[in-house]
C-alpha cells in the first residue's frame, strides 16, 4: 500500500502556541508596512473583545498565515508577516512595560527567544521571529533583546521606522490602558496569547506555499453574516430582480471595501441607527437578528428596496468617513473626526441615525459629536459604555427634523455628559504627556489648539482645515529638547527630573518643518528668537506677545497665553495650565463644578 504524504497541514492555534516555533521572513518578502493606525486597530479590536468578556466564547480571529519548512527547522513565513511581526512586538513591548513596574511573566521570555538545535546537534540561541530582508536592519533583534537605545537607531528605511513606531504604539497602549496596574496587563496578555487565534497553513515547499497564498487572496473566504444576508435577499426576491439585486449588492460591498471598512461593523451600526429596541448586538449575532426581524426590516416583502436602503446608508457611511456630509459636501467636523477617531467608528451610529436633519443642523450635530468624542478619548471613557449610550441616543435622534428638536436633544444628552466628564477632562489635560495618546491623536490635539487661536485671531478664512495644521509639513516641537546637550541640561532647574518634563503637553508646540529644523536642540534663549517667526500664533506667543494694539481680535485670542522669558519646570507647568484653560474653549467643555 502506497503511503499518501500529506502536503498541506492546517492548524487552528492561539498566538501563544504560535510562538512555540521559530519563523523567518525570507529576503524576497516585502518590508513591514503596518503604520500606527493598523497596529492601533488590531489592539483596539482585541481590547474591545477582552473588555466584552463573553467567557469561554471570547475569541478574536486574526486570519491565516502560510508557512513552509526552512533551514534547521525554522519556518519560512510566506504570508502573514504583518500580523506575526506585530504579535511578536506585542510580546516584547509587554515584557518591557512590566519591567518598568518591576514585574515579569516568565512565559514571555521563551515566546521571544529560546535555545534551538541546529542540524549538527549544537545549541543555538534564536529569536522566535527574524527578518531576512535587508531593509529591516537589526531593529527587531534590538527590540527582542530589550535594548533601550532605539532612539539612536537612524530611520534608514521605511521598514525600520514602521517597526520602531509599532513598538512605540504598543508601549503607549499599555501605558494608556493599564498604567501602573500589572494585574490587568497580565490578564490582557493571557487573553492575547490564549484567545487571539489564527490558522497556520503549512506546506512542503515554497512553490506550494505561494500557490496557497495566491488562492487564499484571490478566491475569497468563508461565508459570514454579509454573505448569508445576501443569500437571504435572493431567496426573497423574484427571479426577474436577480440582476438588479446582484448589481446593488456589488455596489454595497465595493463601497465598504473602498473605504477599507469591515462590512459586519457597518451592518451592526446600521441596525443600531435604523431600528428601535436594540441595546447590544455582537457581530456574530447579526444574521440571526435579521432572520428574526424580517417584519421590522421589510426585506421579505421588498428585498430590492431593503438593499437599496442598505446601499444608500453605506454611501452616507463612506462619505462620513471621508470627511463629507451625506451628499458629499465638505464638513469640517467630519474631517476632524477622521483625524481623531483612528479605527474607532462608534460616532457613526449617531450620524447615520440623524438622516432627517438638514445640512445646517447636521453640521451642528457633527460639531457636538466631535467635541464629545474627544472628551471620551482624553478621559479614557470605556468604549463599550459610550457606544451603548450612542445606541440609546440614536432612537431619540432618528425622528428629529428641526433645529429646536436638535437643540433640545443636545441639552438633554450631550450637555450633561460634558458636565459629568468636566473634572476628568481637566485632570487629563493637566497631566497630559506625549505617551498618553496615540501620536495621530496628539497631533490632532495640538492642531486643534493651534487652529483655534489662529481662527479666533484672524477669522475662519484659510484656517478652517485642521489638516493644514497637522500635515507632513508640520512637526511637533519640544521646547525643552528631547536630546539636550550638557549645557542645556545643566541650565534646567530640575535636571534629575527632566525626563518627566520633556513629554509634558506644556513642553510641546507645533512648528513648520523649516522652522523646527532651525530650532534643533538649542537652549531656550536661542529658540525664543525663532518662535515669533512661526505662522502659528500659539507658537509665537511662547516667547513674545504680538504688538497689535488694544482690544484687537489678536489680543483677545491670546488672552491668558502669557509668554515666557525662561524655560524651567515651572514654565512647563504654567503653560500646561494655559493650554488646559484653552482646551475648555476649543472643545466647549464646562468648568468643573468642584475644584
Amino acid at each position: 500500500m502506497v503511503e499518501v504524504r500529506q502536503t498541506i497541514d492546517s492548524q487552528d492555534m492561539a498566538l501563544g502556541k504560535l510562538f512555540d516555533d521559530f519563523y523567518e521572513v525570507p529576503d524576497y518578502q516585502r518590508e513591514y508596512v503596518w503604520t500606527e493606525r493598523e497596529v492601533d486597530q488590531l489592539l483596539d479590536d482585541v481590547y474591545a473583545e477582552f473588555q466584552a468578556d463573553h467567557g469561554a466564547e471570547s475569541e478574536y480571529f486574526v486570519g491565516s498565515i502560510v508557512v513552509c519548512p526552512g533551514k534547521e527547522g525554522v519556518f519560512e513565513l510566506i504570508d502573514g508577516q504583518q500580523r506575526t511581526t506585530t504579535a511578536f512586538l506585542f510580546l516584547c513591548a509587554l515584557r518591557d512595560h512590566l519591567a518598568t513596574l518591576g514585574e515579569t511573566i516568565q512565559a514571555i521570555d521563551s515566546q521571544i527567544s529560546a535555545i534551538d538545535t541546529d542540524d549538527q546537534g549544537r545549541d543555538v540561541p534564536r529569536y522566535r521571529l527574524s527578518l531576512q530582508y535587508p531593509d529591516s536592519g537589526d531593529i527587531l533583534e534590538r527590540i527582542a533583546a530589550g535594548k533601550a537605545d532605539l532612539e539612536s537607531v537612524p530611520d534608514r528605511t521605511r521598514s525600520i521606522e514602521n517597526i520602531k513606531n509599532a513598538y512605540g504604539t504598543i508601549r503607549a497602549f499599555f501605558q494608556r490602558e493599564f498604567g501602573e496596574d500589572p494585574h490587568e496587563a497580565r490578564r490582557f496578555y493571557a487573553f492575547f496569547t490564549k484567545r487571539v487565534k489564527l490558522i497556520r497553513i503549512g506546506t512542503q515547499s515554497v512553490a506550494h506555499a505561494l500557490k496557497i497564498f495566491e488562492t487564499i487572496n484571490d478566491r475569497g473566504k468563508g461565508l459570514d453574516a454579509m454573505d448569508l444576508l445576501k443569500n437571504l435577499m435572493f431567496i426573497q426576491a423574484n427571479a426577474r430582480d436577480f440582476e438588479r439585486l446582484k448589481e446593488q449588492w456589488k455596489r454595497l460591498v465595493d463601497t465598504l471595501y473602498g473605504i477599507n471598512e469591515k462590512p459586519l461593523r457597518f451592518l451592526r451600526y446600521f441596525i443600531f441607527a435604523s431600528y428601535e429596541g436594540i441595546e447590544r448586538l455582537r457581530e456574530d449575532e447579526i444574521y440571526s437578528w435579521f432572520s428574526e426581524h424580517s417584519g421590522v426590516c421589510g426585506y421579505r416583502e421588498r428585498p430590492l428596496q431593503f438593499v437599496d436602503g442598505l446601499l444608500k446608508a453605506s454611501q452616507r457611511y463612506a462619505n462620513f468617513l471621508r470627511g463629507t456630509d451625506a451628499d458629499g459636501h465638505r464638513n469640517r467636523y467630519l474631517e476632524n473626526l477622521r483625524l481623531l477617531s483612528g479605527s474607532a467608528r462608534q460616532h457613526l451610529i449617531l450620524l447615520l441615525a440623524a438622516g432627517r436633519l438638514n445640512s445646517e443642523d447636521f453640521l451642528v450635530l457633527c460639531r457636538e459629536v466631535e467635541n464629545l468624542f474627544f472628551a471620551y478619548v482624553i478621559t479614557r471613557e470605556n468604549t463599550r459604555e459610550f457606544e451603548h449610550k450612542f445606541v440609546l441616543w440614536a432612537n431619540e435622534l432618528r425622528p428629529l427634523s428641526t433645529r429646536d428638536e436638535l437643540d433640545a436633544f443636545i441639552v438633554r444628552r450631550i450637555v450633561p455628559e460634558k458636565e459629568r466628564l468636566a473634572q476628568r477632562f481637566e485632570f487629563a489635560f493637566e497631566g497630559l504627556e506625549a505617551g498618553t495618546l496615540q501620536r495621530y491623536r496628539l497631533r490632532y490635539l495640538l492642531g486643534k489648539l493651534t487652529q483655534f487661536v489662529d481662527e479666533e485671531a484672524f477669522g475662519a478664512g484659510g484656517h478652517d482645515r485642521l489638516s493644514d495644521f497637522i500635515g507632513s509639513k508640520v512637526d511637533i516641537e519640544h521646547i525643552f529638547p528631547q536630546t539636550p546637550g550638557p549645557d542645556v541640561l545643566a541650565a534646567f532647574d530640575k535636571p534629575e527630573l527632566v525626563a518627566l518634563y520633556i513629554p509634558r503637553l506644556g513642553n510641546l508646540a507645533l512648528a513648520e518643518k523649516p522652522l523646527n529644523t532651525s530650532l534643533g536642540n538649542k537652549p531656550f534663549a536661542s529658540k525664543a528668537k525663532v518662535y515669533p517667526k512661526s505662522q502659528y500664533l500659539l507658537t509665537r506667543v511662547i516667547s513674545e506677545r504680538p504688538a497689535v494694539g488694544v482690544n484687537t481680535s489678536v489680543e483677545r485670542a491670546t488672552q491668558g497665553l502669557d509668554p515666557f522669558d525662561e524655560w524651567f519646570s515651572t514654565s512647563i507647568e504654567a503653560r500646561q495650565k494655559q493650554l488646559t484653560r484653552l482646551a475648555r474653549s476649543v472643545w466647549q467643555m464646562p468648568r468643573p463644578k468642584t475644584a
